[in-house]
């Protein structure tokens, strides 16, 4: 039998494999990494723009990662940078109408896999599923900060 431990490791890491598989084949057809699809769903939903810093934060993603991914993006024509008093550490970062696009059709996608992930559970059963998630990833990070108890 199956313990409470593997079967919650190998079913969070299936689905994480599922989703990184899924967003790499869309980002794909944009020549970005799977992982940047968060940083468009998050932009796409920020019309007047954000900083690194809030993309950060919002994503769940450090520094170093966004940083590279806006690079890229900027490159592509899909995100720009506007300076804020000549600083642009702290510029307003924003999609470009061709992003802003992108960042629809990627949203859009989102939507429809998350719908396909989540086919046959009752509204009832999705809201104690995500309320059991949020619970779960409350109690791991508590406990990752303060180590397991003896």
């Amino acid at each position: 039998m199956i313990g409470r431990f593997e079967k919650f490791s190998f079913a969070i890491s299936e689905i994480s494999r599922y989703w990184h598989k899924i967003a790499a084949d869309e980002m794909d057809k944009y020549g970005l990494k799977g992982p940047y699809a968060v940083y468009f769903t998050t932009m796409y939903q920020y019309a007047d723009g954000l900083t690194a810093s809030q993309l950060c934060e919002l994503c769940g993603r450090d520094k170093s990662d966004v940083s590279r991914a806006i690079a890229v993006m900027e490159k592509k024509g899909l995100v720009k940078k506007e300076s804020v008093n000549q600083k642009l550490y702290r510029a307003r970062l924003t999609l470009t109408p061709e992003g802003r696009i992108a960042a629809e059709h990627i949203n859009e996608r989102a939507k429809l896999a998350v719908e396909f992930g989540g086919k046959g559970l009752s509204d009832e059963h999705r809201e104690i599923f995500y309320n059991a998630l949020d619970k779960i990833s409350s109690n791991l990070h508590t406990l990752s900060e303060d180590g397991i108890p003896s």
